[in-house]
């Protein structure tokens, strides 16, 4: 049992621990062991809590061994992206200026992690302050994608995708401010889900656009995805946007949806998130996707929402305004990185200066100027103003969607993972593979990738669910039908036929 722990899905390690066919401590440090194993290949953690990881593993086992009842999740290991603050481990939202910076506090995310007894195995990286969709912005290094080492698995969390795909977590939080969990997801084969805003707290995260920025679940399985989203979500007083409401049954969402029955079920093609710009191989699968759907009783209808197409033009500008505003706070003054200028006085202006200078990094700095120029007098109405008024037409957009469908699907993003280099020089082309993700932030809908096949090059693409605010199960039940369908045309998960590559068989030995 113990060679195949890191293969099992979370709800499998789940089972095995309950019955005692293998403890939380042999789960850790088998996970453990295979990130000592190829983590310097990959670079998917900026920090590794071997010794708290173990400690936590062994206190559930003491108290399953006790016969205390314990959350189904108890004792599985989990990943963290680096954005979310972690009391006494370090947190550095993959920045310069926060190196070596430890929280003080937990996330409540985190805080609910630790009070079901999940073994925290450490720290994801990320692009820089969660900016960019390659996981090349960061300062620690890129994180390479398990399919091929030569390619980029998605940003900003990068990490997370690619160390559960590399079954190096069986779990991982991730956060989603305009795609980058499910982006990530898609590219890595992994399924990703971003909650409707408010649904997961945002208290703890390190802020980027407080407006968008979502905290959700990285997994292997929607079914995973349905207990941790459960585990972590829910009303935090703590968050003033937090849904006070009760969440809907997710886990047993899923259940339904994988018996594969979704008659009556309306699912929306959202007409503006297909066509040009979107590989062969992407369209190929999102169509072959679709047929599985109808052939599992679901209704096939075409949805236009003819704003979207200014969703991208929108995003960043309310995106880099709100960073702009977040980001004032890293100022060499209260804590992180502190850097004095060379020459002259020292002063608090100055100060400031060298420290954003050295701190920050190109695309932070990029981010920064652009929302600050949006915000300033004589430009607010015509920049920052007219996108909150695209942000109003977009949530009409999918108003009127849902009127028609229940959920909405497209490809999750445009093209299979790029190479290392390939879209660095150009930031608008980088932008670019945020086209599908980034409506749903806009309008605070949620949405999921799922993993619907191979494209022609050989690398996962993504299929994404979107679902009415607050009716996150919907999304899990088609999601769920669709996995377990292509599962069953497949023979196997997606993720187990990665070692037809040369790169996933070195990781996997």
């Amino acid at each position: 049992m113990t060679s195949d722990i890191t293969r099992l899905s979370a709800a499998e390690l789940a089972a095995a621990l309950a019955d005692g066919s293998v403890t939380s401590v042999e789960a850790t440090q088998a996970h453990l062991d295979r990130i000592a194993a190829v983590d310097g290949d990959l670079n998917s953690f900026l920090h590794v809590s071997d010794a708290d990881a173990l400690a936590t593993a062994a206190e559930v086992d003491a108290r399953r061994a006790a016969g205390e009842d314990l959350h189904v999740l108890a004792g599985v290991p989990i990943a963290v992206k680096d954005v979310v603050v972690t009391k006494g481990m370090p947190t550095t939202a993959g920045s310069k200026i926060l190196e070596g910076w430890i929280p003080p506090y937990d996330a409540t995310l985190v805080e609910r992690l630790k009070a079901a007894g999940l073994p925290i195995l450490g720290k994801t990286n990320m692009d820089e302050f969660a900016m960019g969709s390659s996981t090349e912005h960061s300062a620690y290094g890129n994180t390479r994608n398990p399919w091929d080492l030569e390619r980029i698995p998605g940003g900003s969390g990068g990490g997370s995708a690619a160390a559960v795909a590399a079954f190096e977590a069986p779990l991982a939080i991730g956060t989603d401010t305009g795609g980058s969990i499910r982006q990530p997801g898609a590219v890595t084969g992994t399924v990703g889900v971003k909650p409707t805003y408010g649904g997961v707290s945002r208290y703890g995260l390190i802020a980027m656009a407080s407006s968008l920025d979502q905290a959700g679940p990285v997994t292997r399985t929607v079914a995973d995805a349905a207990l941790l989203h459960e585990l972590i979500g829910g009303h935090d007083p703590r968050d003033s946007t937090s849904i006070d409401e009760p969440m809907p049954g997710l886990v047993e969402a899923a259940r339904q949806g994988a018996a594969g029955d979704l008659s009556g079920l309306r699912v929306g093609v959202v007409k503006e998130l297909s066509g040009e710009g979107y590989q062969a191989g992407v369209s190929a699968r999102f169509e072959e996707s679709l047929e599985q759907l109808r052939s599992l009783g679901a209704e096939i209808v075409e949805v236009s929402c003819p704003h979207f197409t200014y969703a991208l033009d929108a995003y960043y500008l309310i995106m880099p305004s709100e960073a702009s505003s977040n980001l004032a706070k890293f100022d060499g003054m209260r804590f992180g990185l502190r850097v004095e200028p060379a020459d002259g006085p020292v002063t608090a202006e100055r100060v400031m200066a060298a420290t954003r200078g050295a701190g920050f990094g190109d695309e932070v700095k990029r981010r920064i100027i652009l929302g600050t120029y949006a915000l300033s007098a004589g430009y607010y109405d015509a920049y920052y103003g007219s996108a909150q008024k695209i942000r109003t037409l977009i949530q009409r957009d999918f108003d009127a969607a849902f009127t028609r469908a229940d959920v909405l699907v497209s490809p999750t993003a445009p093209t299979t993972a790029f190479k290392f280099g390939e879209k660095l020089d150009d930031p608008l082309a980088m932008y670019l593979n945020d086209v599908a993700t980034i409506p749903a932030n806009l309008a605070g809908v949620p949405g999921m990738s799922v993993p619907n096949g191979l494209s022609d090059d050989g690398l996962p693409v993504g299929f994404q669910i979107l679902a009415p605010a607050k009716a996150d199960d919907r999304m899990y039940r088609v999601g769920a039908a669709l996995e377990a369908a292509l599962e069953k045309t497949w023979g196997a998960p997606l993720l187990t036929r990665a070692p037809e590559l040369k790169t996933m068989t070195e990781l996997s030995r």
